[in-house]
């Protein structure tokens, strides 16, 4: 198949690159020609790879400032270079906001909206220095923009990264553009924890108006676009990627006749 953009040689770190989403997007990367180096707290069971070309795996928990540091260093030893980096790695598990302690809370928060803005702002230094400078690309999601019942502190953190990401893109700009992805339900190996059988999983892709949920590929295929010289003059703005959205809860009560 032919690449859908073409970024041979662009230099790329994925956080939580190596399962679900972030996955799916590094794979997307490398079928574009890119390099990546992926990171997480343990290395997946098998790297991404395409035509010979396999993702570098770097030990980092996002939470520590000099691991992030050290990710950063690896991708520039190897490739001279950061042209993109994504903030995917993040999630929360179900926990009601009336009994969550403030530790976690506190350690939600610390891991989605902190993290992002300590990995970008070490991405940040170096894209500054290099003459085509750079781009971020923050991995929301829709608890951005609905309520997150069951998920508070993670749907306000996701909330606080798209305003942070045009915060910074104001900060960054004109060497280093940020945007965020606005992610939908998406189908990954760890979906049926979230939404049951397969059964159950075709329930709720029925109730989005592309009638299915998105898989991982949807989801790197937008990133490819941000990074891409087509996304050039794109800048501050979050993205969209939910197949049109949720309907709203009154067309199923509604009797009104049409």
């Amino acid at each position: 198949m032919d690449k859908i953009l073409d970024l041979d040689g662009m230099a790329v770190i994925v956080t939580g690159g190596g399962k679900g989403v972030g996955r799916g997007i590094t794979e997307c990367f490398l079928k574009a020609g890119a390099n990546v180096v992926i990171c997480g707290r343990t290395e997946p069971e098998s790297l991404p790879a395409h035509n010979g070309r396999t993702a570098l795996f770097t030990a980092c928990d996002v939470r520590d400032y000099e691991q992030i540091e050290s990710c950063v260093d690896l991708a520039l030893q190897q490739f001279g270079r950061v042209d993109v980096l994504v903030n995917n790695a993040g999630g929360a598990p179900y926990a009601e906001a009336a009994t969550a302690s403030p530790r976690f809370s506190e350690s939600i928060i610390r891991l989605n909206l902190i993290a992002p803005l300590n990995f970008s702002q070490v991405a940040n230094r170096v894209m500054q220095q290099q003459e085509a400078g750079g781009c971020i690309i923050n991995i929301a999601s829709v608890s951005t923009i609905r309520p997150s019942p069951g998920t508070a502190a993670y749907g306000a953190a996701k909330a606080g990264l798209v305003n942070l990401g045009a915060s910074l893109a104001i900060e960054w700009a004109p060497k280093v553009r940020v945007n965020a992805l606005v992610v939908g339900l998406t189908k990954t190996e760890q979906a049926h924890l979230h939404y049951g059988d397969e059964d159950g999983i075709a329930a709720v892709g029925a109730t989005i108006p592309l009638e299915r949920m998105a898989v991982p590929e949807d989801v790197g295929n937008a990133c490819l676009f941000l990074a891409s010289p087509l996304a050039s003059y794109v800048s501050g703005t979050n993205f969209a990627v939910h197949g049109g959205g949720e309907k709203p809860a009154f067309l199923e009560a509604a009797n009104a006749s049409s």
